[in-house]
């Protein structure tokens, strides 16, 4: 019968992470561990469901420090149950239809832009002359959702 606690080299074998991501991810409160009598990490196996959890976040695009306040409000000892996993999920919904409607304004705009957003080589002297898309903040403005002044 296998162990309730798993060692950190057991928990890298079965999440897929090395054990130094397992130390930091403790270290940033994303996991915990308890310690034997000689001092080793010891894991419950519930801590698999929360690295699953991170790496899924990471996925959409949440940063670990987001990840943290996700997992804040879930369970640590045991599966989540569906009420506590619906404002979780609702969050990532939204987090996730974002992502798709910025993708989509891309894809719509990416045909011809060089950098700044304003979709032509031809033109580009006219929209953002002397790189005025520069003083609207980094990357490329236009693509972001910024419109060009009239010239």
């Amino acid at each position: 019968m296998p162990s309730d606690r798993l060692t950190i080299g057991e928990l890298a074998a079965r999440s897929g992470l090395a054990t130094s991501a397992l130390r930091y991810y403790e270290q940033l409160g994303l996991i915990s561990s308890e310690r034997t009598a000689g001092g080793q990490r010891r894991y419950h196996r519930a801590i698999l469901r929360r690295l699953a959890f991170v790496r899924a976040a990471q996925r959409v695009g949440l940063s670990l420090d987001e990840a943290r306040e996700a997992l804040a409000r879930l369970p640590e000892d045991h599966a989540p149950k569906a009420a506590d996993w619906a404002p979780v999920a609702r969050t990532w919904q939204r987090r996730i239809d974002a992502q798709i409607a910025e993708l989509q304004l891309l894809r719509r705009k990416l045909g011809g832009c060089i950098g700044c957003g304003c979709l032509s080589l031809k033109k580009c002297g006219l929209y953002n002359p002397d790189d005025s898309a520069a003083d609207r903040g980094p990357g490329a403005r236009y693509l972001l959702g910024d419109t060009p002044s009239t010239p």
